[in-house]
């Protein structure tokens, strides 16, 4: 499978703010956008142009793909099946990618990051209703209990990631058990649930060009 190799602390210099790619460093003084918040490259602190209109709707649509890790042409499928549903294509575009499974293992506290998440979905060490899943873009659904298999327990990032998630609270529309390492998605999230900081309807003019 595809993916980008080279550093994640780059991708966020790109877009001027924290992705949060690379867990708990993120969190601390040593995140290298701290420090260097400019873009990357030799001209990354010189004088920069005025975007324009097609520059900031692409910059939005990079943006998203890269905090959740996906590829370009998966990207433009989960926009398409977004413009399908009923509803707000760009709502219906945000709930789709925080629906993949490799996200809620994130977002239940289970792995330090999404790329980490990914990975520990893909050595399958987590069943969904009690079955083994290794395919990190499955769709979860309202009433799916998401748990780290027997075996899997002991892995040190999986505890020290449970440890560290749990001070930073969960998201209401998803229900931990911290000691059985099991999780429940209660329901799909609405907007104001998902604290992506994306401005959603410029992805969609970008896509309507």
């Amino acid at each position: 499978m595809a993916r980008y190799l080279g550093p994640v602390c780059r991708l966020c210099r790109r877009e001027g703010e924290k992705l949060f790619l690379k867990g708990e460093k993120c969190y601390t003084e040593k995140c290298p956008f701290e420090r260097r918040g400019y873009p990357p490259g030799q001209h990354g602190q010189g004088r920069r142009q005025r975007p324009t209109e097609y520059g900031i709707h692409l910059r939005e649509k990079q943006k998203l793909r890269r905090i959740y890790g996906v590829l370009e042409r998966q990207f433009e499928r989960y926009y398409r099946e977004a413009a399908r549903r009923k509803g707000v294509t760009g709502e219906n575009l945000l709930i789709l990618l925080e629906s993949r499974l490799d996200n809620i293992v994130y977002r239940l506290g289970f792995a330090p990051s999404r790329a980490a998440a990914r990975q520990l979905v893909m050595h399958g060490h987590f069943t969904v209703n009690g079955r083994k899943v290794d395919i990190p873009s499955a769709q979860v659904q309202p009433g799916d209990v998401i748990a780290v298999r027997e075996k899997s327990r002991q892995i040190p990032m999986i505890k020290e990631s449970v440890e560290a998630a749990t001070s930073r609270g969960l998201p209401a529309w998803l229900e931990l058990d911290a000691e059985a390492m099991r999780g429940t998605v209660k329901s799909l999230p609405t907007r104001d649930q998902i604290d992506v900081q994306v401005q959603e309807h410029l992805i969609v003019e970008h896509y309507s060009r």
